[in-house]
């Protein structure tokens, strides 16, 4: 092993017996306590590389039934959380940011059911456009636990994209891609006619297991999403 007692390290070892049939398909590998005395570092540090591995699909762990390699990898896709302006200017852009509404007020139902909140609860709803040398290019609808972001945190010259990525750690979240129907305001604000398919990314976050926020980010038409695996 390269740099024995890192994580890291402990991880590369993993995957090079995985890959060499060292630890076959289907079968159970050494217990943390027996791999980190055979690494010469702390437990925890093997349970850090055990644990990225599983989050990767590349093991199987159990409670009281050990770490097994699975007989058919599931590779999973992580997502980070791009800051917007950030995106602009990668495409060689000049990025653009408009506020358009901040307000407080409950959110529709179906934002209440995916942040798991009660009837009634009060949250911060934003509307901002983002801009790509001063053409639309995202129409930014977020709905803000105001406790995280209260009324002194202002969204006048950055985007909660951007604060939220700067200021707020996050643990898990959904996401989901759909094509929705330009309504009116989101045509007047993308300039694209009404009806038009557009692209959309619903996001939820959440720290703790607690609901941070909820967005939907509507691009203008001909938007283009690439990812590498």
């Amino acid at each position: 092993m390269d740099r024995p007692g890192t994580w890291q390290a402990v991880r590369a070892e993993a995957l090079r017996r995985m890959r060499a049939g060292d630890w076959p398909p289907g079968g159970r590998i050494p217990d943390e306590a027996e791999l980190a005395a055979e690494f010469g570092c702390a437990r925890a540090t093997v349970n850090r590389a055990l644990r990225d591995l599983a989050e990767a699909g590349l093991l199987e762990r159990r409670r009281k039934g050990g770490t097994r390699v699975p007989v058919t990898p599931i590779r999973k896709a992580t997502f980070e959380i791009a800051i917007i302006r950030q995106d602009v200017e990668g495409r060689g852009q000049r990025h653009g940011y408009r506020l358009l509404e901040d307000a407080l007020g409950p959110p529709p139902p179906e934002v209440l059911a995916a942040l798991d909140w009660p009837e009634g609860a009060g949250m911060r709803h934003l509307t901002a456009l983002h801009l790509a040398d001063d053409r639309p290019f995202c129409l930014e609808h977020r709905w803000l636990d105001a406790t995280v972001a209260p009324a002194e945190v202002s969204f006048d010259t950055i985007s909660a994209n951007e604060w939220l990525v700067r200021n707020i750690p996050y643990s898990g979240g959904n996401i989901a891609f759909l094509a929705r129907p330009a309504d009116g305001p989101a045509a007047r604000a993308l300039d694209c006619a009404p009806g038009d398919a557009l692209l959309a990314v619903e996001r939820t976050t959440f720290r703790d297991g607690a609901a941070i926020t909820f967005v939907r980010l509507t691009y203008a038409p001909g938007h283009r999403v690439d990812a590498t695996l």
